[in-house]
């Protein structure tokens, strides 16, 4: 089994999630290689360790105010089922068979017909055989911060507070990587129709619909994706669009995926993941009902404020954005994208399976302290051979 440190790209994405890196600075969203991650980056959330708290906290506080916050999340849920033993994912899809002569009708007198021709079936199979790691450490020293406090309740909570930061991180850094999942997935289809994302702008495809180009060619248009973005028109226009392709991936067809299997998709295995910008703005500038209603009555409708990060600022050249390197062959392909509304897929097009998350713990007896490990590992997979469509405004 092939596991890999993604430590370093789960510090960058927390970055690009937040706005900005730990020192304050503006975190823009940068390339991202998807395709072999090792020991890259710093970490962002500095352990507060007992040493430091102590020396920096006043004794005789009159008030301690603690802030802990649980955070649950909001990502699409693409999880599968764990297991304890074993490490590969084993795969298998059958093809379609082909349709011959019935040759119930066409009987010759003393003509022999041959019943015991054995008719292999054609069967496709795909392994899956990695995972990914990280860990986040942090201290506990008792001892040495209670000049702090004023009681064991306020100790306590304060403890609380730092484990309640690091599950915060952790849940963060663990969402971070399953929209990761989907944005290899939106690169790998956009770059199967257009190298690296490059000649989107002006076109479209049959995975990769440019909804702007078909709008502004269908009524002589010239609107940007700012200006589209907020146009009920293109709004209406786009949403039909969307809800067609939906009704096309429910019908056995072979130009949905890239690796042109015959596939469909149902209702209760179809996903649909919206841009927010693009969904908050049909409920606001289209009062008909028409779009929300449908989009709420979607079984796996999600939405997200941005794909990869916010920027500085929220701005579209940001929330819009994948900027991405993916496995292409033997070996890796950069995917730099802006422009992306939603993706719509097949519930086996993507994925997180085996995931674990598990906490271990150590006591320093000469140190008089306890270390904790947050630890986490998971396999992300793509399935190419299923249904997967990219909805662009370019």
């Amino acid at each position: 089994m092939t596991v890999e440190q993604i430590y370093g790209l789960a510090n960058t994405i927390t970055d690009e999630i937040l706005g900005k890196d730990a020192e304050g600075n503006p975190k823009a969203v940068v390339n991202e290689d998807l395709s072999n991650v090792v020991d890259i980056g710093k970490q962002i959330f500095d352990a507060t360790d007992c040493e430091n708290a102590a020396r920096t906290i006043m004794d005789k506080i009159g008030k301690v105010m603690f802030v802990i916050r649980p955070y649950n999340g909001s990502v699409p849920s693409i999880y599968r089922d764990a297991w304890e033993y074993g490490s590969v994912v084993e795969k298998i899809a059958a093809e379609l068979p082909e349709a011959e002569e019935n040759e119930s009708w066409e009987l010759e007198d003393r003509e022999s017909i041959d019943q015991n021709i054995y008719y292999k079936p054609k069967v496709s199979e795909k392994f899956y055989n990695s995972k990914t790691t990280f860990e986040i450490p942090r201290s506990i020293a008792d001892i040495q911060a209670k000049s702090a406090f004023q009681s064991a309740t306020q100790l306590n909570s304060f403890w609380s507070m730092l484990l309640n930061e690091t599950q915060k991180s952790l849940t963060a850094k663990t969402d971070s990587l399953v929209m990761r999942a989907i944005n290899n997935l939106i690169a790998t289809t956009i770059d199967a129709e257009f190298t690296g994302g490059s000649g989107v702008s002006g076109h479209t495809g049959t995975r990769v619909i440019n909804l702007l180009y078909m709008y502004n060619q269908a009524y002589s248009k010239n609107l940007s994706f700012d200006a589209a973005i907020i146009d009920p028109e293109f709004i209406r226009y786009a949403t039909y669009m969307m809800s067609l392709y939906m009704d096309r991936m429910k019908r056995l067809s072979r130009i949905f995926n890239i690796g042109g299997m015959a596939r469909y998709t149902p209702d209760d295995l179809m996903h649909l993941v919206l841009l927010s910008d693009f969904a908050e703005a049909s409920k606001v500038f289209l009062q008909s009902g028409t779009f929300h209603d449908e989009l709420v009555r979607l079984k796996g409708f999600d939405t997200v404020p941005y794909w990869q990060g916010s920027g500085a600022s929220f701005a579209n050249s940001s929330i819009n954005k994948i900027n991405v390197t993916i496995k292409k062959g033997s070996g890796t392909q950069a995917v730099e994208f802006a422009g992306v509304l939603g993706v719509l897929f097949d519930h086996d097009a993507v994925g997180v399976a085996n995931l674990n998350e598990r906490v271990t713990s150590h006591y320093n007896a000469k140190g008089e302290f306890t270390n904790l490990w947050y630890k986490t590992d998971a396999m992300y997979f793509n399935d190419t051979n299923e249904n997967c469509i990219v909805f662009v405004a370019a």
